[in-house]
Order: C-alpha cells, then structure tokens, then sequence
C-alpha cells in the first residue's frame, strides 16, 4: 500500500467540545473543593452548630441547680427578660462597648495607618512593632491594663501624679464610668493592630498621582483625606466596621478578666451575662435563651459582611 493510501485511509482525528473539556473540569474542581471543604464544615458542625443548637435547644427548658434535669419551659424564659432588668443593662452596656470600641479602633487605626503610610526611616520595624498588641492573648493584654489601671500602684496614677494632674490615687476600676472606660482603651489598644493592617493595605494600591495632583492644586491635608484618600478606602471602610462589630460583639475574655464584668454590673455585657448565668447562677436555661438574643444581634452584621464576600466573589 502506498503511503499516499495510507494517509487517506487512517482515522480521523476525534473532535473534543471545549465545552465538554470546561465542564469536565469544573466538575472536577467542584468535587476537589468540597473535598478541601469537608474538615472545615465537620469542625463548624462540632465547635459551632451543634453547641448553638444544643443552646437553642437548652433554652426552652428549666435547668437550675434545683432541677436535677430539665424540665420544658417553653417560651418562658424568653419571657423573662421583661422581668430581669440587668439582661436590659446587659444589652445597653454591649451597645455602648461596641460603639465606642469600634469608633475609636477606627479613627486611631486608620490614623495610624495614615502615618505609617508616609516614607520615613525606621517605617518597616514601626510596621513590625506595631503588630505585637493583636499577637500578645487578649487575657495577657488584659492583666497589663489592669496593672496600668490599678489603683495602688499602677503607671496611670503614678504619671499622673508626677505631672501634677491629680492629687492623690484613683480607683479607676473601681467606678462604673472608670471601669467602662478602662474595657474600651484595652480592647481598641488590641484592634488597633488588625484595623491599621486593612487600612495600610489599602493605602498601598492607592494612585500616588491623584493626590500629587491635588497638592499640586492646593488640597490640604483634610481635603485630600475626604475628597480622595477616605473614597478610595470606602470597601476597605465597610469591610473593617462589620468585622469590628461582629468580634466587638463577642468579646469576653478580655473584660472578665480586667472587671469580672463589674462593678455592679458596669461592664456585664451579653457575652459576661450569660458566662455569669450558667457558671455563677447555674441557670442554664436562662443563660441559653440570652445566649440565643445574643446570637440574634450578631446575624445582621455577619449577613452583611457574607454579603460583601459574595458580591465580591
């Protein structure tokens, strides 16, 4: 047989769909990732769903020290908060923590981002040094405040008493106004860090050019800042205030350990009030149908920010 033949009589080459190639490969990328997948959601079901819903459960029924097992309760502990003021105070008191621990973890970290921002020597060691209250425990963090705070021999007093400020000691702990304002300056001295970090981000994939542009046409500092620098930030803005109220939201380490949530209930927010109902009251019952309240005031933010994942994606 001639080669010519040959040629003419061997198999025509089996024509592939790119769509079916796309296809075949989505599907094995979809089969991958929910394999990659799978350990994360088995630790969500263990660590988080299965407790909230243990809660949730646990929170239709009465579980004290007096009911050796529990006993359906229904709705009534839900009910219950029309009688119990200090869940009332609990809801205040986290909605004055989380106002101005977000602002102020706002304004200094983005502040500060401003500054590190700027070109100067020693910036790369500044950055560095300035990551080291979010790496330190919360609960160490906490104990230096409490020595800073304290009212026998803590730096605060002793500063202010060598500056001529005050004249003698205060228990800054020890009043409901000092001990609010001590929880505050600890959790935004532990943000600062993280919020400084999105913000800097943000600054560094920003155009030079168009702020050049506007000192070049007399902008000052405050008119770059609103008119490009606060813009440009804008998603980097919406991502850290979700982020900031959603841990807000959840703090408890932190203020039990500085305040115990004290005193008298000054700085017992959500997260103290049911830690104080299940382990110091031994209602479990009540404690749960807090605990589910508190979930409640966390899913608004934790939507939005899923939201933002989404439309991002």
């Amino acid at each position: 047989m001639s080669l010519a033949a040959e040629i003419t009589s061997a198999p025509a080459p089996v024509q592939v769909s790119p769509h079916a190639v796309r296809g075949g490969l989505k599907a094995g990328q979809r089969r991958i990732g929910m394999l990659l997948l799978l350990p994360a959601a088995i630790a969500f079901g263990l660590v988080i769903l299965y407790p909230f819903l243990q809660a949730l459960a646990l929170s239709l029924f009465e579980y004290t020290l007096e009911t050796p097992a529990p006993r359906f309760y229904g709705l009534r502990n839900f009910a219950k908060f029309a009688a119990t003021p200090d869940v009332w105070q609990a809801f205040v008191t986290t909605a004055i923590y989380v106002f101005f621990t977000t602002t102020g973890t706002l304004i200094l970290g983005l502040g500060w981002a401003l500054i590190l921002n700027q070109p100067f020597r020693g910036r790369g060691l500044l950055r560095s040094m300035s990551l080291l209250p979010w790496v330190l425990p919360s609960t160490v963090s906490a104990f230096v405040w409490g020595w800073i705070f304290n009212s026998r021999y803590g730096v605060l007093n002793a500063f202010l008493l060598e500056i001529g400020v005050i004249d003698m000691p205060q228990a800054w702990l020890s009043t409901s106004t000092g001990a609010m304002i001590a929880v505050i300056i600890t959790k935004i001295w532990l943000s600062i860090p993280l919020f400084m970090a999105f913000f800097l981000a943000g600054l560094q994939n920003m155009d030079r050019e168009q702020v050049d542009a506007a000192r070049v046409d007399g902008a000052n500092n405050w008119a770059v800042l609103r008119d490009h620098v606060l813009p440009h930030l804008r998603p980097v803005l919406i991502v850290v205030v979700v982020l900031g109220v959603i841990g807000n939201l959840q703090q408890f380490d932190t203020i039990y350990a500085l305040t115990g949530g004290g005193p008298v209930r000054a700085t017992a927010v959500l997260s103290v009030e049911v830690y104080r109902r299940a382990f110091e009251q031994w209602d479990v019952g009540f404690a749960s149908a807090i605990g589910v309240l508190w979930v409640a005031t966390l899913l608004p933010p934790a939507f939005l920010y899923l939201r933002m994942l989404v439309k991002g994606a």
